[in-house]
């Protein structure tokens, strides 16, 4: 039976990283949200078309445009065995329309890990990132500083911080994450789907976490 994941986690826990770890590991598709929908709108498929209409607008793209996409995506022969879902769905009405649509498949949500921290240990991750200006370079001022402080080691060019890495961005969208999400926590956890992971333990702890709750 093929097996489906949702993936939780706030901005800056670290999800991004251990869904590709895990897709690597499980031999299972990682489907990031964001993804899908820059391959439909660069492709100029008609859910594209669609999508992009209304992110012009500056509005939500629609529920039905989106769980379209997700479905066409899994329909596809690479995920026969399953997927990683990251990014979707956001709320109880989509996680709704994800079961009705994987029963389609013969499947259902078999685990939804949720990797968290404290606030506090976000906003520090996130709001210390600094940006080459010449060609992009990451750097954290506690746990990648410059040998030079406000300085690119590779190419010697200014370091910035851009607006969506300063704490009061990084807070407002930590806050937010947790007051959208906290629903769709609930509906896993009342279906006993859930397992909470500990985000700050080093990456190679979270990934085995992470496969624990798999096997289980």
């Amino acid at each position: 039976m093929a097996t489906y994941i949702v993936l939780l986690g706030p901005p800056s826990v670290g999800k991004g990283t251990q869904a590709k770890i895990l897709a690597q590991k499980s031999g299972l598709i990682h489907i990031s949200s964001g993804e899908l929908f820059r391959e439909n709108i660069k492709n100029n498929s008609d859910l594209g078309q669609q999508a992009k209409s209304y992110m012009d607008k500056g509005e939500l793209v629609p529920d039905d445009v989106t769980i379209a996409m997700v479905k066409d995506r899994i329909s596809r022969p690479d995920c026969k065995e399953g997927a990683i879902l990251d990014g979707f769905p956001r709320t109880p009405v989509q996680a709704d329309a994800l079961q009705k649509m994987l029963a389609g498949f013969k499947g259902d949500v078999n685990v939804v890990p949720f990797i968290t921290a404290a606030p506090e240990v976000l906003i520090e991750r996130a709001s210390g990132r600094w940006t080459c200006r010449a060609q992009g370079h990451i750097y954290h001022q506690k746990f990648n500083p410059p040998k030079v402080a406000g300085k690119c080691d590779i190419d010697g060019s200014d370091l910035y911080q851009r607006e969506d890495d300063k704490v009061e961005t990084v807070a407002h969208r930590i806050h937010v994450y947790f007051d959208q999400t906290a629903p769709l926590v609930n509906y896993y956890r009342v279906q006993n789907k859930l397992v909470e992971i500990d985000g700050t333990q080093p990456i190679e702890c979270v990934t085995t976490s992470l496969l624990s709750a798999i096997k289980k």
